[in-house]
């Protein structure tokens, strides 16, 4: 692991976005709350942020954080036929909380995907990614791309350094 003893603890934020893209009947199933199994969406947030706090447990390297706040919500688009993940996780410490991020969106995401794989078995997850960070040293960051465009590849707005 990198030490990350001599860093002060800041304020830390990351924001990631999932997709899981589906027919338009199962969208639609699961936005009127018609699914077997139970709620899905219920289901997703909470499995999305237990994996957020478990983190470290699953990814090697990455350092353990107590977080200070985590949120997982989605939007069903049945016109696009998917529904949105976003995950937004906060911490006070030395390192930031991107992988928690990414891993409460993957795993609300592969929840919503277990849920429904008896009733839609061309479903599929992706693009998983990293919207916005900021705290640290290297400030503010907001990848191109946004919550609803498609990602390009490493880009960024421009808004390092503390600049919203």
């Amino acid at each position: 692991m990198v030490d990350v003893t001599p860093k002060e603890p800041t304020h830390r934020r990351a924001i990631a976005r999932g997709r899981v893209y589906m027919s338009t009947e199962t969208t639609s199933l699961v936005a009127r709350g018609a699914i077997n199994k139970g709620d899905v969406l219920s289901v997703a947030r909470v499995a999305g942020l237990q994996a957020a706090k478990r983190a470290a447990d699953l990814i090697p390297l990455c350092h353990p954080l107590s977080l200070t706040h985590a949120q997982v919500s989605f939007e069903p688009r049945k016109e696009e036929r998917r529904i949105r993940v976003l995950a937004e996780v906060e911490v006070i410490d030395r390192t930031g909380v991107e992988m928690e991020a990414l891993v409460a969106a993957s795993t609300a995401a592969l929840t919503i995907y277990d849920m429904l794989k008896s009733v839609d078995r061309g479903m599929s997850i992706g693009p998983t990614r990293l919207l916005e960070k900021s705290g640290g040293r290297s400030g503010h960051i907001q990848l191109a791309g946004g919550v609803d465009d498609e990602p390009r590849s490493g880009a960024s707005t421009g808004t390092e350094g503390g600049n919203p």
